[in-house]
């Protein structure tokens, strides 16, 4: 009767531990899945097309801050200087921070974020030697002020933001604006967007602390790469990454910059995803 008892807690034990186990996800398969993703804008006319025209409310302002703030450091191209000029940057701001749209520095946009300082949007879509047509993917949509510029320059733009309400607030407000060249995403940019790659250029608008492997992959052999990269509170490096026709990377330095870091699924060691940038 005593070895029958044994043998029943055993078997009942044994049992509840296999339960456990097959209730239990693999660790090491939730660290390597990529968090799922929801297109909140779909882009209806991928091209130069698609980009809408904008009325005249505050062009004196985006006049002096072009001339100012973004020609007078040596962006020259006329592509980007006229998106600069034409989307209002004012719509992607607070109500209450109109006034200051288009200063020389990065503003709040609220869940701790920043729009960017327009010096080094316009740098860095310069950087990217856009044709139109081209497709972009951006890491980081915040406002949508960066994606707005690269639409109105006539190319397709896959933009990825991992905070909910910012990636539905900008897609509404790129929808409002009359973009149909514009896909928007709510979801973890560290993996990039597979569904649409390969891309012509990749602008990433948060500092790394490394540049993620997934949009190596995603970036077309012979084309270009945006990245921030150091640690969140410090300075970072402004990277161009190059991509060979052989598959391998080749790295620039192009100047040290602040951004707000990325956040989302941690992935090799470090926390990483999606954010928008400042200086």
């Amino acid at each position: 009767m005593k070895d029958l008892l044994l043998l029943t807690l055993f078997v009942s034990i044994s049992f509840a531990c296999s339960s456990l186990a097959l209730a239990q996800p693999d660790a090491s398969s939730a660290r390597t899945s990529p968090t799922e993703t929801e297109v909140l804008l779909h882009a209806d006319a991928p091209g130069p097309e698609g980009r809408p025209t904008f009325g005249a409310a505050r062009e004196e302002e985006r006049e002096r801050m072009v001339e100012r703030q973004i020609a007078r450091r040596g962006v020259s191209d006329e592509a980007v200087l006229a998106a600069m000029r034409s989307v209002p940057r004012h719509a992607f701001v607070p109500p209450d921070l109109h006034d200051r749209a288009y200063a020389d520095s990065p503003l709040p946009i609220g869940h701790g974020q920043t729009i960017s300082q327009p010096f080094i949007v316009a740098f860095m879509s310069e950087t990217l030697q856009l044709a139109p047509g081209d497709r972009v993917l951006e890491i980081g949509t915040g406002s949508g002020y960066q994606a707005a510029i690269l639409g109105a320059m006539g190319v397709e733009v896959v933009t990825i933001e991992i905070i909910r309400p910012l990636a539905e607030q900008a897609a509404a407000l790129l929808d409002k604006l009359g973009y149909d060249n514009i896909t928007a995403i709510h979801g973890d940019g560290y993996h990039g967007y597979q569904a649409l790659a390969p891309y012509d250029a990749i602008i990433v608008t948060a500092a790394a602390q490394h540049v993620p492997p997934p949009l190596i992959e995603q970036l077309k052999p012979g084309q270009r790469m945006v990245i921030p990269v150091g640690r969140a509170g410090w300075t970072q490096n402004l990277l161009l990454v190059t991509k060979t026709e052989e598959g391998q990377t080749r790295t620039r330095n192009l100047m040290s910059v602040t951004f707000v870091p990325l956040t989302g699924e941690q992935r090799t060691g470090d926390r990483t995803g999606d954010r928008n940038s400042e200086r």
